[in-house]
């Protein structure tokens, strides 16, 4: 599995890059698959121990498995937890009914910008993959966002060689990628060869259903499989023609290039 150490070692250089680089730096952790073997990698690359808070972005529509599986790791992990909400927009009836874009845009995009701005952090650490998404495809391992949070997935500089921007005019607020290089199926086999807990709804349960990607309750969906361990998901991943995301139902159309450009995670 050298390929599978090689980007390990690509991660955890860019983490400790952040670390060196950022003063007021933090993590985004949704509890999946991605942002897991993120969050491992972060243990590795500090020697056990996470020396920034993780963040989860709570929409008040969460699935109460990841809750409970958040708040398990948490205690054994040691971890530094913030929870943020927009709860003045939850409070007035902010829900998938108002739209899937209106809604992500106030209970995950503002939710997250009202964190940042309250805890005063310049740079994000996200786990999200290159070929996870279109828009994602054209993000950096550093990748600048604007005063208002937003990103101009038109205007983005190469990152050669290794050679990433870590210098950024004051003020301006940083997204690091660390896991931009990798593939949904270097996450499993890494997870495999890690033995890295993860939350059982990603495995059938015996009605040959499963989720492949996790979000909120009312907008995912699983897909037929009966994949119940990390081998068996390995092997349907090496022959599948269908998208990662094809159970979200805000990827549908151009939702996501919109939520991406406003500052979705």
């Amino acid at each position: 599995m050298k390929h599978l150490r090689a980007l390990e070692d690509q991660s955890v250089y860019i983490l400790r890059e952040a670390y060196k680089h950022f003063d007021d730096l933090a993590m985004l952790w949704s509890m999946g698959k991605d942002s897991t073997v993120l969050l491992w990698l972060a243990r590795k690359a500090f020697f056990g121990h996470v020396p920034f808070p993780l963040v989860h972005i709570d929409t008040g529509y969460e699935m109460p498995e990841l809750i409970e599986y958040r708040d398990r790791l948490c205690r054994a992990w040691h971890l530094d937890l913030v929870v943020g909400q927009n709860k003045e927009a939850l409070a007035a009836g902010m829900g998938p009914e108002q739209g899937r874009v209106t809604c992500c845009t106030a209970m995950k995009i503002e939710a997250l910008k009202q964190t940042i701005a309250k805890h005063k952090w310049t740079a994000i650490i996200l786990g999200i993959r290159a070929d996870e998404e279109g828009t994602r495809a054209k993000e950096r391992y550093f990748s600048l966002r604007d005063k208002h949070g937003e990103w101009d997935f038109r205007d983005q500089p190469p990152e050669l060689w290794d050679q990433f921007n870590t210098t950024f005019p004051a003020g301006s607020h940083i997204r690091v990628h660390p896991l931009l290089d990798w593939t949904e199926l270097n996450i499993w086999e890494y997870l495999e060869l890690e033995r890295v807990p993860l939350p059982t709804l990603y495995f059938d349960q015996g009605n040959g259903l499963r989720y492949r990607s996790l979000g909120c309750v009312p907008c995912t969906g699983t897909v037929a499989s009966c994949a119940s361990t990390i081998p068996q998901i390995i092997s349907e991943l090496r022959v599948t023609t269908i998208a990662e995301r094809s159970g979200r139902a805000q990827d549908e159309g151009r939702g996501m290039e919109t939520l991406r450009k406003l500052g979705h995670m």
